[in-house]
């Protein structure tokens, strides 16, 4: 008897004896691989988290797992399709305008990473700044659009900063179902995803509110979500709460490849920038993002746009 026929029966055996009966199908410990192809099941992490709560919601005892293959057929029946109403003053890349001042720096930005992804293991990316309102999230998400740009190239981007969650308004859509609600063990991983206007671009909101998060964090379960969705994924964007303040982004960079952590220009201090940097082992943090910089100390750019611009407004006339 396979491994996969005695976990089903298994399952199917303690559904009957807490009186499931018959009706819709649980999830069961069963993963799939992308090809279809039985895998080891991982465990369901019961025990795990039975003590633990997290704003005074506790935590289920077993996660729901999805048994349907882990393909695109399945990604794009189960994901949410939303109207974002996307910020198109902070979103560059979904307002239906090219050559938007910032989006050559992000194209740059996108050659960089996959130039080190030829040297390194580079798909989950955490994206982190050391103090708030730096940037991190404009980053984020702007950083998903551009890289989901390229044709065949999916992208998931997920707010992980559940104590200031803000990449829902920034896309224009609900922050519910999300992270919370899977890391709570009340959603699988398809039914907290979302996909906009934008192709191939995914998206994990931060779920339910919680009075405090870290526990949450820190029980593991990120890192499961990841394992089990990135074969469906060219890169994996990851919003995380600033560094200083509170040890989330380091928790959460344990599940990821690597660390870009943005600084604001003139803002941030410096002292802080050197501790937030601290925070993480040298091999992890792949780059440094300059956010918020004067354009007339970057003359090369400024020279691209305003050429670009000109020959915009030469094709109208």
């Amino acid at each position: 008897m396979s491994r996969i026929h005695e976990a089903l029966k298994k399952a199917e055996q303690e559904r009957a004896a807490q009186g499931g009966g018959t009706g819709e199908p649980e999830y069961q410990a069963v993963v799939m691989s992308a090809a279809s192809a039985p895998v080891a099941a991982e465990p369901v992490l019961s025990g795990v988290a039975e003590n633990l709560s997290s704003g005074g919601v506790p935590l289920t005892s077993a996660m729901p797992l999805f048994t349907s293959p882990f393909n695109l057929d399945t990604l794009m029946a189960r994901s949410i399709q939303q109207s974002w109403v996307p910020d198109e003053t902070t979103m560059l890349f979904l307002n239906g305008e090219d050559g938007v001042r910032g989006t050559e720096e992000f194209r740059t930005l996108r050659s960089r990473l996959y130039a080190l992804r030829d040297k390194m293991a580079l798909k989950k990316i955490l994206v982190t700044s050391a103090l708030p309102k730096e940037g991190k999230s404009f980053t984020s998400a702007n950083l998903a659009q551009v890289l989901a740009r390229q044709h065949g190239r999916r992208v998931l981007l997920i707010d992980a900063d559940l104590r200031n969650p803000r990449l829902h308004i920034m896309l224009g859509t609900t922050s519910a179902p999300g992270l919370t609600n899977y890391l709570l063990g009340g959603s699988d991983e398809f039914s907290i995803m979302q996909r906009g206007k934008m192709e191939n671009l995914f998206f994990i909101p931060s779920g339910q509110e919680l009075s405090n998060p870290a526990e949450l964090v820190a029980s593991g379960r990120l890192k499961l979500l990841l394992q089990r969705v990135e074969s469906l994924f060219d890169w994996i964007i990851v919003d995380s709460p600033p560094a200083v303040p509170v040890s989330d982004s380091s928790v959460l960079a344990k599940a990821c490849d690597g660390v870009l952590m943005v600084v604001r220009s003139n803002s941030t201090p410096v002292d802080m920038a050197r501790r937030a940097r601290q925070e993480f082992p040298d091999e992890t943090l792949v780059g440094i993002v300059l956010n918020g910089t004067n354009p007339d100390i970057l003359p090369y750019t400024r020279y691209y746009y305003d050429q670009d611009q000109s020959s915009t407004n030469e094709s109208k006339t």
